[in-house]
């Protein structure tokens, strides 16, 4: 017997791009979805932000313990990426929830986004002993700091440019398919699951991007806005693709000018002042 698809999952009126996949909300629904995004997202980057100009620019983890660190990356990661997983985000919990009361969608999108962080927390706990290890690098040999920058940019642009990264890319942009998959996820945490899943293949998408915040700073206000508006355009841009593309190429010619340009690498450049002595 031929398995129909569930009505559920099928959106209702899609307007505007979302990738590849095409739009995926009714335009009421979209700006009441990305209303909420913003009040989630604005908070964490005033968070941020105010974090950043009272440690400045600093090389490693500036001396962070690890629980520091991964509240000031999970909030990080919640300001830089909330605006690009909205699209899954708000499609996952319309096509599932339209039979759920509202405190019950509100929990299952917790839970989803609970999941999503937790991925980028992991991600945390691989990126700390990286940046503690480069931190003191560059503490006992300073000169070390261009050639740990070039080789950053190095693997930033050769991430961008590989199979991995199309993979991963290829999830985000067109994610209804997906969806439809997720479906078939079943028990209490099943939208957890869906998170931690989703989330694998942004930081996937992502990965590269993050690495350039050793030589840039981890809290570099302005390097963290720009990797945020790529992230947002590979993933929701028609071209985005060639977008990665380009960003890997920019990589690559930064790999080779890092160690004559120090004013490039403020993240590997010694103690720094607070950006409001600056």
């Amino acid at each position: 017997m031929r398995r129909s698809r569930s009505p559920a999952l099928v959106p209702a009126r899609p307007v505007g791009p979302t990738g590849d996949g095409g739009g995926l909300l009714p335009k009421r629904e979209l700006a009441a979805a990305w209303g909420l995004v913003v009040l989630i997202a604005v908070p964490a980057w005033v968070l941020t932000i105010g974090q950043a100009r009272d440690m400045g620019v600093e090389p490693g983890t500036m001396g962070m313990a690890l629980p520091l660190f991964l509240l000031l990356w999970v909030t990080m990661m919640a300001a830089m990426m909330l605006p690009s997983m909205a699209p899954v985000a708000i499609s996952w919990v319309r096509g599932i929830g339209r039979r759920s009361s509202g405190w019950t969608r509100t929990g299952r999108t917790v839970a989803f986004v609970c999941g999503y962080l937790l991925v980028w927390t992991a991600f945390g706990l691989l990126a700390y002993p990286a940046l503690a290890l480069t931190g003191g690098l560059v503490d006992d040999h300073p000169t070390a700091g261009r050639w740990i920058g070039a080789v950053a940019f190095l693997l930033a642009g050769l991430y961008q440019l590989g199979p991995l990264k199309n993979v991963c890319l290829r999830h985000c942009r067109d994610p209804m398919g997906h969806l439809v998959r997720y479906a078939g996820f079943r028990g209490p945490a099943r939208d957890l699951r869906v998170g931690v899943h989703h989330g694998v293949y942004c930081v996937g998408c992502c990965a590269g991007l993050m690495v350039v915040l050793v030589p840039l700073g981890v809290m570099n206000v302005a390097a963290m806005a720009g990797l945020a508006l790529v992230i947002f355009v590979e993933k929701l841009w028609s071209r985005g693709v060639l977008l990665g593309r380009v960003v890997g190429v920019a990589f690559l010619v930064l790999a080779v000018l890092a160690p004559f340009q120090d004013w490039m690498l403020p993240g590997l450049e010694g103690s720094m002042p607070p950006m409001d002595d600056m």
